[in-house]
């Protein structure tokens, strides 16, 4: 077994020391959240560390919505998942397409595309909010998810279409001219060659747009507003609009909602970094 260098245990140390107070810092309100969500209400602002009797009542209550803010906590989790999942789906579709017809199909004012998706971010996503929402009214999208879905798939697509683009840079053009020769059509080609190839790349991205619609706040507050029709997010923000907010409520049903992303990026973490920095360097 060889032992490390100094200087490998001296660098792994740094990464330590940089490390630890990290973890530690972003685990912090996770760990309040916890602890808020196993609380009774009259031990939720006492400061322990650890309440005195701790218990899943909190549970309970979300799951059988049991309070007048929770009434409607089932439809707006699956309201939330529906957005999340359409927004990945048309984000990829849109994305793949773009980065294909740009990276291998060499179509004229693919430079121009790649320039204005990445000149759209020179423009924070709050500042479109407005004009977003007068769209939609335009065109009566208002209070239906749909509108939510194309707001999102128009802030996530650019990126998307920059990542995959680069990726795509990098798979050899001869198995394109290889696919040709051997009597493939574009189609083929883009089913049977470049979708199997870019794998993961489509799969961090396709996670990243799911998870930031599952996380957006602004646009769902503007575009929606029906009970009914609203995220989970936009119903967490109605409990603050009581004079005594049930926080140990809140902080549960902020616990269970956190759970769904936090899975969705573990299960595909390694999707995640290799995929979102492909293209990165050059080989």
């Amino acid at each position: 077994m060889k032992l490390p260098t100094l200087r490998e245990a001296g660098t792994e140390a740094k990464l330590l020391l940089i490390g630890i107070p990290v973890f530690i810092w972003t685990m912090i309100p996770i760990y309040h959240m916890f602890v808020f969500a196993i609380s009774p209400k009259e031990d939720a602002f006492t400061g322990k560390l650890w309440p005195t009797h701790p218990t899943l009542h909190n549970f309970s209550i979300v799951f059988h919505q049991q309070h007048y803010f929770l009434r409607d906590f089932w439809i707006q989790f699956w309201n939330s998942a529906v957005i999340a999942l359409a927004v990945g789906a048309l984000t990829l579709f849109v994305a793949t397409a773009a980065a294909f017809s740009i990276s291998r199909l060499r179509v004229p004012g693919g430079r121009a595309v790649m320039n204005l998706a990445l000149f759209t971010y020179f423009i924070p996503a709050a500042f479109l909010a407005v004009p977003m929402y007068r769209t939609m009214g335009t065109y009566g999208l208002l209070n239906n998810h749909w509108s939510l879905i194309l707001a999102m798939v128009t802030i996530a697509a650019p990126y998307a279409i920059w990542v995959l683009k680069q990726a795509s840079d990098k798979l050899p053009v001869e198995l394109d001219e290889a696919a040709t020769m051997d009597g493939a059509t574009t189609l083929q080609l883009f089913r049977l060659v470049y979708v199997p190839l870019m794998m993961p790349s489509l799969v961090a991205v396709g996670t990243y747009a799911i998870l930031l619609a599952w996380n957006e706040y602004l646009y769902a507050f503007l575009l929606l507003s029906k009970d009914t029709d609203i995220t989970l997010p936009v119903a967490l923000g109605n409990f603050l609009a009581a004079d005594d907010s049930p926080w140990e409520l809140l902080m549960t049903t902020g616990f269970i909602y956190a759970l769904p992303p936090a899975a969705v990026y573990y299960a595909f973490k390694r999707y995640m970094v290799g995929g979102l920095t492909a293209g990165a360097v050059k080989s």
